[in-house]
């Protein structure tokens, strides 16, 4: 992995629901961090030039403000960081025209269904990029000194929405056992990918990014630096 940044220019679909790596990323990050209603979306993002890409590939505005708030696994930390948040409106975005948003009557003509649950199936060929959007909206990477492992995690408050990213996880090529569903203190769920398989996963997820300029660069070079922790743990931190 090198420390390139997303391209300038990101290849995208005239239709923001075709099967595309691009609109994958997109409903990736929608999904994980995200908010789809008849009035518009909004995405968050800690990376401002993943923000952008997302831009790029849907339109909208991208507004800065910095955050704290609590851990989904320990409610009595809390963290503050900056937030970057894409905006599209009802009027706006890739495709769109007199239908309204991103092109559509509503939000049913977006990837979801009656019942608010993601229908994926269009990005069926780009599970990877799927995967990395969902990591970048719902995830986290972490090096745990205590064991000298690499932790790759999920976390949302939707438990189906996780049970898709494991149904993913379990087709992707690279052998990735995971956790069962557990509860957070906040009242969310989460998973983990076993931390033996977390860093051929990790590889996997972000391998060749650059080329295509899906991703968020301070989330993989927190992979990378993770990584290079776990390489380096000699049992004694």
């Amino acid at each position: 992995m090198s420390d390139a940044e997303p391209a300038t220019e990101i290849e995208v679909p005239s239709d923001p629901l075709a099967g595309h790596a691009a609109t994958a990323y997109f409903w990736g990050h929608v999904a994980g961090s995200g908010d789809v209603s008849d009035d518009g979306i909004e995405v968050v993002t800690n990376d401002e030039a993943s923000a952008q890409v997302l831009a790029a590939i849907a339109g909208g505005d991208v507004a800065h403000e910095t955050a704290s708030r609590e851990y989904a696994h320990d409610t009595s930390i809390t963290r503050t960081e900056d937030e970057y948040t894409l905006s599209i409106g009802g009027d706006e975005g890739a495709g769109s025209d007199d239908a309204g948003l991103l092109g559509r009557s509503g939000a049913l003509g977006l990837p979801v269904d009656g019942r608010g649950n993601y229908r994926f199936g269009a990005f069926s060929n780009y599970d990877r990029e799927l995967l990395r959007g969902l990591l970048e909206g719902c995830g986290t990477i972490c090096f745990k000194s205590s064991s000298g492992t690499v932790g790759i995690s999920f976390v949302h408050d939707d438990a189906a929405l996780l049970e898709l990213a494991q149904d993913l996880i379990a087709d992707c090529p690279v052998d990735a056992p995971f956790g069962e569903l557990s509860e957070t203190s906040s009242g969310g769920y989460w998973f983990g990918v076993d931390d033996a398989a977390a860093p051929d996963f990790g590889t996997w997820l972000y391998e060749n990014c650059e080329e295509t300029g899906l991703f968020a660069p301070s989330r993989r070079r927190k992979l990378e630096k993770s990584l290079e922790q776990a390489s380096a743990y000699d049992g004694d931190e």
